[in-house]
């Protein structure tokens, strides 16, 4: 590292790897690192993360350290430190490290492709969404010693960013799930998500890494013309043996993805996954490139592909009190309203179908346009339209649909009806807290 505050500080990692944030959560032996964030400050849960049992406190602010208590580590800024210790981690560990970005479907690749890769590795994957600036250095910081393989997800929300995470996480390969309408106001419109996201392909060709490139998404074949190692996958009708492998028949969308690949005897595996809509099967295309790329038997790609269960309210079927849901309420932007509504309509009848949508966030002067073509959308796609959040409110008042003020409104009314019959699907980020339904 770059001096010897830095490398005595990564000593003390070594010996205490448990890296904790939160002091709520602290276990003996952790090594705490006090946060100056926008709500919480950190630093000032210093003393009850020691008394908790933490090894250290790493702090930024000196008022809070007690004298002569040497469990105290003074660093000029905490993040940079923990960004740091999550740097010179990953450069002692030589391994694959697939980095996933992408405006949708970033956490459901990972997701699919952990459950390919676990068949044969020891695979070590983001939890949660923990894809930022925090969350990967603290993944990275909690790689297991026996790890083969890591899958980092990588979220942004304005140019830099994802710049940023490959050089904490060093990937040796990279996948851009697709390009959308996420983020805008913070990336200034389509072609500063292109660049943002790109950022991942610049990293990858300066440091002779693999690009999967799904050659059916918009943009991402000229968005990796400077690579020199690309893996081209695709869809075809007609899966031949000259292709490396790659191609992807699709037989079905809906009501769920039914796709067919060539195995290793040149024959094609057909296999049916419990998952939805065009969206979804780009994602499952990303998770068979990559099994085959790394050599997982395709049979072992097949069942894991098979026995794959969403979960954390994406695409999930779910019942509750009585009612059929559709949940897909983890995030929410134009694109993946349009493609979710789209896989939706084509499993369910609109009679038989309501639709509950909560606000996009984060659109800048988009917003308002956004807002309406996604309550137009919905209206195609259900007898029952149901809006909540105050950006939705124009859009509902047009269309002559009902609206609530937020999830709590809607709750209370919800649970009111009648809704025998009927099937319930839910989309929005969880800003919205419509998971308030499920209570």
């Amino acid at each position: 590292m770059s001096n010897n505050g830095e490398e005595a500080l990564y000593d003390i990692y070594r010996k205490h790897p448990r890296v904790c944030t939160d002091s709520r959560k602290v276990s003996p032996g952790d090594l705490f690192v006090g946060l100056a964030g926008t709500q919480v400050q950190g630093n000032k849960y210093a003393a009850a993360a020691l008394e908790a049992g933490a090894a250290f406190a790493i702090v930024d602010d000196p008022s809070v350290v007690k004298k002569g208590d040497e469990r105290y580590l003074l660093v000029p800024d905490s993040l940079v430190a923990l960004q740091n210790l999550a740097t010179e981690h990953r450069r002692r560990h030589q391994m694959p490290v697939l980095a996933i970005t992408g405006s949708n479907g970033k956490t459901t690749t990972k997701e699919l492709i952990n459950a390919v890769m676990s068949r044969r590795y020891a695979v070590h994957a983001t939890p949660g969404n923990f894809n930022n600036h925090l969350g990967l250095p603290l993944t990275v910081l909690s790689t297991p010693e026996d790890t083969e393989m890591t899958i980092l997800e990588m979220g942004a929300n304005h140019q830099g960013e994802i710049a940023e995470l490959c050089r904490i996480g060093r990937p040796t390969h990279g996948l851009i799930t697709n390009i959308g309408d996420a983020h805008l106001e913070g990336f200034g419109g389509r072609e500063g998500v292109i660049a943002g996201k790109g950022e991942l392909f610049t990293w990858l060709a300066s440091n002779r890494g693999v690009a999967f490139v799904n050659a059916d998404e918009p943009y991402l074949m000229d968005m990796a013309a400077g690579l020199d190692r690309i893996i081209r996958y695709f869809e075809s009708e007609t899966p031949s043996k000259e292709v490396p492998g790659m191609e992807t028949k699709v037989y079905s969308i809906s009501p769920r993805i039914e796709v067919g690949f060539l195995d290793e005897h040149g024959q094609i595996l057909r296999c049916t996954v419990a998952l939805s809509g065009k969206h979804n099967l780009q994602n499952v295309k990303s998770a068979i490139a990559v099994g085959k790329y790394f050599k997982i038997p395709c049979a072992e790609i097949q069942a894991s592909l098979e026995a794959f269960r969403p979960s954390n309210y994406r695409s999930q079927e779910l019942e509750h009190r009585g009612v059929s849901f559709y949940w897909d309420a983890y995030n929410a932007n134009p694109s993946s309203v349009e493609a979710a509504l789209m896989a939706f309509n084509r499993a369910y009848e609109p009679t038989n179908a309501v639709v509950v949508l909560g606000e996009m966030l984060e659109l800048g002067a988009s917003a308002p346009a956004a807002h309406r073509r996604a309550a137009l959308r919905a209206g195609q796609a259900a007898g029952t339209v149901l809006l909540t959040g105050a950006a939705m409110k124009e859009a509902a008042e047009e269309f002559e649909l009902r609206w609530f003020e937020d999830s709590a409104a809607l709750n209370e009314w919800f649970w009111k009806q009648d809704w025998s019959g009927k099937t319930v699907f839910v989309k929005g980020s969880r800003g919205n807290k419509l998971e308030l339904l499920l209570e």
